[in-house]
């Protein structure tokens, strides 16, 4: 997936989470709105919380920031 930020990655994590089912409503914060899709989709809910990343499949990692090296450790 590609870099996403701003509007663009809140449009995107909202339409992800409708199709999961996930809830969303006004004033969740992006970071815990995408934390929930996490949760739905079977991965850690980690999003912007760790400075490294062994999750090879989450389509967030791009715009986490999270660098993978694959140690997985905050």
């Amino acid at each position: 997936m590609e870099f996403l930020r701003g509007p663009q990655l809140f449009s995107f994590a909202r339409k992800k989470a409708a199709q999961l089912g996930v809830g969303y409503q006004r004033g969740v914060s992006l970071a815990e709105l995408i934390s929930r899709i996490q949760q739905a989709e079977g991965h850690q809910p980690c999003f912007k919380e760790r400075k490294s990343c062994d999750q090879k499949h989450c389509c967030w990692q791009a715009s986490c920031g999270a660098k993978s090296d694959g140690s997985g450790k905050k």
